[in-house]
């Protein structure tokens, strides 16, 4: 076995508006276990699975020029500054899942379709700027249930979707009491699986 093999496979998730590409979400991973030196010591910053933009000037400059190249190019894969990066647009945002520059493109692209998907159902179809910013305890939590410490937890964004609790809906429709939350999340998915199914009978699929 390899003494390098490691289950960290994300450095950073981001959200960044296509408005005024202001950030609307970013965090950035590093390897939640660094290897020792040869004395017993942690590796100092620089070790395999480090984040190499520690500063908010360095993400910030590096979320700068990730914007400026995707909206560039028609793939939904890049390489930008030796990581790989795929990223989704929904409405008027920008979904970016960054990896290292040896990190499989297709388990990335899982990634930022089980976030896509996750935060349509539990937007309810809404996933936008202001709705992310209304909701930003669900989107953190949305994603937390996605990656934990650059690690992949989980792809089904049904499943994402139901870890997720929602806190007191001002929106409910029965007004009253408040519905469970499993019945909550079964209706959210019940919307989802029609928006899917209409969208896939329109391709001819």
């Amino acid at each position: 076995m390899s003494p390098n093999l490691t289950l960290f496979s994300i450095s950073a998730i981001l959200l960044v508006s296509t408005d005024d590409r202001t950030r609307l979400f970013a965090k950035y991973y590093s390897s939640p276990h660094p290897p020792l030196s040869t004395a017993g010591q942690p590796t100092p910053q620089n070790y395999p699975g480090a984040s190499a933009y520690p500063t908010l000037k360095d993400q910030k400059a590096f979320e700068k020029g990730l914007y400026e190249k995707s909206v560039k190019t028609n793939a939904d894969v890049i390489l930008y500054d030796n990581k790989v990066v795929v990223f989704k647009t929904e409405g008027d945002l920008m979904m970016y899942v960054v990896g290292g520059p040896e990190e499989n493109e297709i388990l990335l692209f899982s990634v930022v379709l089980c976030l896509r998907d996750a935060l349509s159902i539990l937007l309810k179809s809404s996933t936008d700027k202001r709705s992310i910013l209304e909701h930003y305890d669900l989107v953190s939590l949305c994603i937390d249930e996605i990656v934990d410490d650059g690690i992949i937890l989980e792809t089904d964004p049904v499943i994402v979707a139901s870890r997720v609790s929602r806190p007191p809906a001002q929106d409910n429709p029965l007004g009253g009491k408040g519905i469970e939350l499993s019945e909550q999340g079964l209706l959210n998915v019940w919307e989802f699986g029609k928006m899917k199914l209409a969208e896939r009978m329109r391709q001819g699929l």
